[in-house]
């Protein structure tokens, strides 16, 4: 059998990348190996982590884990994180590797003080004029799959009357 890429399958341009701080090596395309070397954003080809995280290979499925960490602000990717499952040895290895700083990521929180994440829903509590779109957000209107600001703690984005709009944090609550 051909050797493929520990994450995603692919046949060409192929290299062993070390899983730190162990030894242990996948063997990844260079489209993989961008995204763990670099800057990873959502893509279709992150889907792939549909099936990496219940790999057989440990060194595959502790990269999968980190990945989808690194992807926690997309839906998909952390519902994914909240079925998997790693041996227990496996997930203290994929947290070991776990950048710094990812955990000092900005978190935004709602007038209560509730951690939001994306995918949630929130619920308006004051009528918000919305600029340069000609109509004022009603109290009450639920927001439903909202998006954060990645650089901003206090905005976060929704769709409300067909218009996706930004909204401070200090005038929503969580819902549910």
């Amino acid at each position: 059998m051909a050797e493929q890429c520990g994450l995603c399958g692919a046949t060409d341009d192929l290299a062993d990348v070390a899983i730190e701080p162990r030894e242990d090596t996948v063997t990844l395309c260079a489209t993989c190996r961008d995204g763990v070397e670099g800057e990873i954003s959502d893509a279709p080809h992150w889907k792939c982590l549909n099936d990496a995280i219940w790999s057989t290979d440990a060194a595959a499925q502790v990269l999968a884990y980190r990945l989808l960490h690194r992807l926690n602000s997309e839906v998909w990717a952390r519902d994914l994180l909240d079925i998997a499952y790693l041996e227990p040895d496996n997930q203290e290895w994929a947290e070991a590797g776990i950048v710094d700083g990812e955990e000092d990521a900005l978190i935004h929180r709602d007038t209560n003080g509730a951690v939001l994440s994306a995918g949630d829903t929130v619920v308006l509590i004051k009528d918000l004029n919305v600029k340069g779109a000609g109509f004022t957000a009603k109290r009450g209107t639920a927001v439903r799959n909202i998006s954060l600001v990645p650089d901003n703690e206090g905005h976060i984005e929704g769709r409300v009357s067909g218009q996706q709009i930004v909204i401070l944090t200090e005038f929503v609550k969580k819902s549910g």
